[in-house]
């Protein structure tokens, strides 16, 4: 168990170097607001990499939105759990993805006003505080798949073993500390796992600004 994002980010940091050994080129660390980018943070830090955010929303079950059918990137890539379509109402799907890539320009907006980083040919880490279902990463993973990277590498605190497969497949490498095999949801592994706030995230981008 995690003490909080902050620490899962130094663990996984370490992990990360130990992995690559330096041997990343020009390395862009993308963290998943809010709480993956306290977790990103110290991964950039720990390789000497850049920190910037990539932004993707959850799309909510109809009337139980902690329930994710499906996420949208900051530049519209859909994914959606097949086992849903055909059962949620096709206006509600098109009303929830044109709200959520709203929310998820708002965030752009306002934590680099407006700029997507520049990842041609560059390894690139995306990190999220975990993964549960996996939508968001998915969608970000998409998104940074069509910006010609050299690499495309996952780093996560926490996978559930039975997504492991998945995910490796859709990326270069995969990078986890904990692969349980009963999860029931991401907080479980944080005594701390309190909601970040916008001005956290702005803090962490802004710092490791100045440290470059």
């Amino acid at each position: 168990m995690f003490k909080n994002r902050k620490e899962a980010g130094e663990i996984l940091g370490k992990k990360v170097k130990e992995v690559f050994d330096g041997q990343l080129e020009n390395p862009i660390v993308l963290g998943i607001p809010r709480g993956g980018v306290i977790v990103a943070k110290p991964v950039a830090f720990a390789i000497n990499g850049e920190l910037q955010i990539i932004v993707a929303r959850k799309i909510g079950f109809p009337h139980n939105p902690e329930c994710a059918i499906g996420a949208v990137s900051e530049e519209g890539d859909v994914i959606l759990d097949q086992r849903f379509v055909g059962i949620v109402p096709e206006s509600f799907l098109k009303e929830e993805i044109e709200k959520e890539l709203k929310e998820a320009k708002r965030r752009r907006l306002l934590y680099t006003n407006g700029k997507f980083p520049e990842i041609e040919g560059r390894d690139v880490i995306i990190v999220d505080d975990g993964i549960a279902t996996g939508a968001t990463v998915e969608s970000a993973i998409l998104l940074v798949k069509r910006k010609n990277p050299k690499r495309i590498i996952l780093a996560v605190p926490v996978i559930p073993k039975d997504k492991v497969e998945k995910f490796s497949k859709l990326v270069d490498h995969l990078v986890a500390v904990e692969v349980p095999e009963t999860f029931w949801a991401v907080g479980q592994f944080y005594e701390d796992f309190s909601q970040t706030t916008d001005e956290e995230v702005i803090e962490s981008l802004e710092s490791m600004r100045e440290k470059g």
